[in-house]
């Protein structure tokens, strides 16, 4: 019993020299049982409470109850870790302020960038005239970065000699000549031909210049992108193509017959053409207008109801007989009905030199289709004018030839009426053009008599019937040739199809050109329809006095008095006041 005794009573001191101690420094006793009693880790929270509240509880607990201490002895002996006790005493830490410090060091490192003189010499520089570059298109900025000089000589360029479309009129010994002043080798010249040489100068003036202005028409392909084709190589594809890239035509909104003109830059390593860099005008308009316009199949045809005037000369008969016996109005489709060898050419020339006289606000477009090729050069030197085209795919070409290049013409033309403009097409002849177009197409099986597909007629007649006159603005006239007589059942099933599409008629009389009368124009089957929207009322009035008269003779006989009658007045208008004296 005495060894149990004993082994209690050394508790019993430490908690007697326990309580003397704190009855010494009763301040400072609450805080250690504090600790002991929160071991959750919020010591560092309860330092800052009131210490003498808890001080009272604790000091007579060990006065009163000596014996109990042994359950709560290891509860004290726990917190002899006694520096987390202290822990608390230290609210002043100084690492808190130490974080500002952190943040403070990227400052001066991280902010300095923006501060950097570097970049403000780059902005300072383009101080590209972007606005002025936007007079003759548009212009994109990022795209093409040219400084001021550089437009500047851009500008200065495009008002010299260096267009392309110069070269393409030259002639050969035009061409050897401008060759020989761009010092090119004798011997790189010889056996080129005329794109050949072109492309040659164009590479030449591109090395001393940087710069090129060009200009064509588009050809978009199934591919995407397209060339800018010209008209004196009858659209066919050339070294000096100018490339389009789909990027732009889409940019754009581009279709194949859109003129486009613009700067161009020369063929790198690996390419063949010249590529287009930025487009300056789109059918001589600025290219933001093409948004603004509406599609050719979307616009309102009318009768035609404004006059092309083909008086001109008074000793020019012909076209005086045409203006009596058929008007012709802007927005005409008129069909030329003739036999083989009864002057249809001639007329044809007489016909486009008068339109350009009379009409020079009218684009005129002559479109030769398997013809001879000494015709093709008499029309290229007869009819001549700042608006004209002589467009032409002689005989001896295939037939694919002929069908791209009447699809040229027509969406070129379509393209030039959206913008407002009359366009005026003389082509020579649709008989021949339907033949073509009977060759290229698939076989439908379906034959018609002459052996003419049946789906072969589409596209021509879709050729003739674009001629209309726009409620909005602009007019397409189309006057076309039909042969007849030529001895083949097809030409005579095409006259037959093509009869009833137009709403103008001039028939050539073979026994006419016999007798050597011409122009050989048969009158009494010969007309315009609505031509009371043409004529005033007063001219009407005497034109049928006239067809009166001649009704009753022989077209031979008629058109001889005719002519003699009109030979004696200067005007068609003295000669209708005559007729009605008479």
């Amino acid at each position: 019993m005495s060894d149990t005794k004993a082994e209690p009573a050394k508790p019993v001191r430490a908690a007697r020299t326990r309580t003397r101690k704190a009855a010494d420094t009763p301040a400072e006793e609450p805080r250690p049982v504090a600790v002991a009693a929160d071991d959750d880790g919020f010591a560092a929270g309860i330092v800052d409470e009131p210490a003498p509240v808890r001080a009272k509880e604790p000091a007579p607990a060990p006065v009163q109850e000596a014996a109990p201490p042994e359950p709560p002895a290891p509860r004290v002996e726990r917190p002899s870790p006694a520096p987390r006790a202290e822990a608390p005493a230290e609210p002043a830490r100084p690492e808190p302020p130490a974080r500002p410090e952190r943040a403070e060091r990227p400052e001066p490192v991280r902010h300095e960038p923006p501060a950097r003189p570097a970049p403000p010499p780059r902005h300072e520089q383009p101080v590209r005239p972007e606005p002025p570059r936007a007079e003759g298109g548009r212009v994109d900025p990022n795209e093409h970065g040219f400084d001021a000089e550089t437009n500047s000589r851009y500008e200065e360029i495009k008002k010299g000699n260096t267009y392309i479309t110069q070269l393409q009129h030259m002639t050969i010994v035009q061409l050897q000549k401008a060759a020989r002043d761009e010092n090119i080798p004798k011997e790189e010249l010889v056996g080129l031909k005329k794109q050949d040489l072109i492309f040659r100068i164009l590479k030449e003036r591109v090395k001393a210049n940087g710069l090129m202005f060009g200009e064509g028409t588009l050809e978009v392909l199934p591919d995407g992108f397209g060339f800018l084709r010209s008209p004196d190589y009858n659209y066919l594809p050339c070294p000096d193509d100018i490339y389009i890239s789909p990027s732009q035509i889409r940019r754009f909104g581009l279709r194949t017959g859109a003129v486009v003109a613009g700067q161009i830059r020369p063929p790198k390593e690996n390419e063949r053409y010249f590529a287009l860099l930025r487009v300056e005008a789109i059918n001589y308009f600025e290219p933001d207008l093409l948004t603004q316009k509406v599609v050719f199949d979307d616009l309102t045809p009318l009768h035609p109801d404004e006059r092309l005037r083909l008086e001109t000369d008074p000793t020019e008969l012909n076209t005086r007989v045409i203006d009596l016996i058929t008007p012709i109005g802007k927005g005409q489709r008129g069909l030329i009905v003739a036999p083989p060898r009864t002057g249809k050419t001639v007329l044809l020339q007489k016909m486009a030199n008068s339109v350009i006289k009379n009409h020079p606000e009218c684009y005129v477009i002559v479109l030769l289709i398997d013809e001879r090729p000494e015709e093709v050069t008499d029309m290229s030197r007869t009819v001549l004018g700042p608006r004209v085209e002589v467009v032409s795919s002689t005989f001896d070409e295939p037939p694919e030839r002929h069908v791209q290049v009447s699809e040229m013409v027509i969406e070129k033309a379509k393209r030039l009426v959206e913008y407002g403009t009359d366009v005026v097409i003389f082509l020579d002849s649709i008989t021949r053009l339907a033949r073509a177009y009977n060759t290229v197409s698939p076989g439908s099986g379906k034959l018609l008599s002459g052996g003419l597909d049946a789906t072969a007629l589409y596209k021509p007649k879709r050729f003739f019937g674009a001629a209309r006159n726009i409620e909005e603005g602009g007019s397409l006239t189309i006057l076309a040739t039909a042969l007849i007589e030529t001895g083949s059942k097809m030409d005579d099933v095409i006259f037959e199809e093509f009869k009833g599409t137009g709403n103008m008629e001039l028939h050539l009389e073979r026994r006419m050109v016999d007798r050597r009368v011409y122009p050989a124009i048969d009158v009494n089957r010969s007309g315009t329809r609505k031509e009371e929207l043409l004529r005033s009322e007063d001219e009407l009035r005497l034109v049928y006095i006239m067809h009166k008269i001649l009704s009753d003779m022989n077209p031979v006989e008629a058109m001889e008095l005719l002519l003699k009658q009109l030979s004696k007045h200067k005007t068609n208008a003295d000669f209708l006041s005559s007729v009605t004296l008479t």
